[in-house]
């Protein structure tokens, strides 16, 4: 059976669906399985917008025009669900619960992705949503397949992760009522002894949530799906289109409008990306292995895939440094502070020099010219926001995981021949990064930025002049330096 044709009339329930996943996953499914039946799409309500318009927002934006295009009748398909991953019951109500009692499918996407968040909310929303999901899903009877959406890094303290479960850090239940009795400030104070000392709640209470989705293997037909870092298309529905500036996305970014100028990065490590549209057509594998055939209850533990790409198509940090600033320098963006470059190392003294002189320094005399044309200042603040950012990020930098991935290769094996070009993968292993950055960086300028994917005459020569002017600045830098050194030379070993 196609692929096309299993997912007729299935109703599918996706949360998450106005992130960065579940946008590409709801495109993906209404162009490609045109004949389902409804995608129901929870949404959180917006203080002034409903949610029937954060829907049709996304059904109008660029990443549906392809969509729009070939398929325009299938946007009715897409039914808004008021709700809340961080409530009871998901805040869903009565009558939009008798809405989802045929749903056949579940894809739970939804988490917050910030490192930085309190545990408090972090366990309310990636593991008690986790579980208030999993309670409604009881409820259907219809339900074929519940794909559990976590992360590679999931369990951070093992360098080698297998396509399995590993034992927990925490009890989850435990955990659930601690967040439902206690303060954030207080959870806060016990975060990092409580979570095991991981990097960040986000792994923490995604692990968690992975242990909610096991101890239900046998009520569900739930497996988890483990994507790695997520980054812009690799050719669905466009090349290079992305909606957040996370990853190596941002840091591009940054580097090319001459905000970033150093990073404390291992500049040899293997990072694990994988392109949103390979997850998106993993998720829909996955789920149609389900839809053919139902899953046999067993005492094993809950069916576990890696969707991790670094061991089929591998690139560095420093690759993918070099591609960027050579590429950035030849489609510049409109807006630039500076000559785009930046460079990473792994020394911290070296970084720290580098960022008070270069990142601090700058921010300083920008804000400060700024104010002096009645300008708001801005760029001290963002620096602080980059800072915070990556020390948040800091041990994925420094540190090379390695993600077993045969149950994900396994997927592309079920692909029927005729679909290969719709939903397999495995023909796109050998990814050209140089064409895939590049496309990267024009979508970042045409989707995130609101620019021309190609720049401007304007752009070009302004980077010309930056050219000039940078190396002025080093000339007159390293002739100081040159002289002072010299200077002490003199006074030390002549004098």
């Amino acid at each position: 059976m196609l692929i096309s044709e299993a997912f007729k009339d299935q109703e599918i329930f996706v949360t998450g669906g106005t992130g960065f996943v579940g946008k590409a996953l709801i495109e993906k499914l209404l162009r490609s399985c045109p004949t389902l039946g409804k995608i129901y799409v929870l949404v959180r309500p917006k203080k002034g917008v409903p949610i029937d318009t954060r829907v049709e927002t996304l059904l109008n934006s660029k990443l549906c025009d392809r969509l729009r295009s070939e398929q325009p009748q299938t946007l009715a398909k897409v039914v808004p669900i008021a709700g809340d991953v961080m409530e009871l019951g998901l805040g869903i109500s009565e009558a939009d619960l008798q809405r989802l009692r045929n749903v056949t499918i579940v894809y739970h996407s939804a988490a917050s992705v910030r490192f930085d968040d309190p545990l408090r909310e972090a366990i309310l929303m990636n593991t008690r949503g986790t579980h208030e999901l999993i309670k409604l899903a009881l409820h259907w009877k219809k339900l074929k397949a519940f794909v559990h959406v976590s992360t590679t890094y999931s369990n951070p303290t093992e360098l080698e992760v297998e396509e399995r479960l590993y034992p927990p850090y925490a009890d989850w239940r435990t955990t659930i009522k601690l967040a439902e009795n206690y303060d954030a400030e207080t959870l806060n104070i016990y975060s990092l002894k409580y979570g095991n000392f991981q990097p960040n709640t986000y792994t923490f209470t995604k692990s968690l949530a992975e242990h909610v989705a096991n101890d239900y293997k046998d009520k569900l037909p739930i497996y988890i799906f483990r994507p790695s870092i997520v980054i812009s298309s690799l050719e669905d529905p466009v090349p290079g289109w992305a909606d957040n500036f996370n990853g190596p996305t941002g840091m591009l970014v940054a580097c090319g409008t001459g905000i970033l100028r150093s990073q404390n990065c291992d500049p040899y490590i293997v990072a694990d990306f994988v392109p949103v549209d390979v997850v998106v057509r993993g998720l829909i594998i996955s789920a149609y292995r389900y839809l053919i055939k139902a899953p046999v209850k067993s005492d094993k533990s809950i069916d576990v895939i890696n969707c991790a790409t670094a061991n089929i198509s591998p690139i560095t940090m420093g690759m993918v440094i070099d591609i960027g600033k050579r590429y950035i320098r030849q489609n510049p963006f409109e807006k630039t502070l500076w000559l785009p470059g930046g460079s990473i190392t792994l020394c911290p003294v070296l970084h720290f020099v580098r960022f008070i002189t270069m990142h601090i320094m700058m921010a300083i005399v920008v804000d400060t010219l700024l104010r002096l044309s009645n300008e708001k200042p801005f760029l001290l603040k963002l620096q602080r926001r980059i800072f915070a950012a990556f020390q948040a990020l800091q041990v994925f930098a420094i540190t090379e995981w390695h993600f077993q991935n045969d149950k994900f290769r396994a997927l592309h094996d079920i692909v029927p021949p005729k679909e290969i070009a719709v939903f397999g993968f495995m023909q796109n292993s050998n990814i050209n990064y140089v064409e895939f950055f590049q496309n990267g960086i024009r979508g970042a300028k045409e989707f995130l930025l609101n620019e021309s994917p190609i720049s401007s005459s304007g752009a070009r020569l302004r980077i010309k002049i930056f050219y000039v002017l940078d190396y002025l600045c080093r000339a007159v830098v390293y002739g100081f330096l040159l002289r002072l050194i010299y200077r002490f030379v003199m006074r030390t070993f002549i004098s």
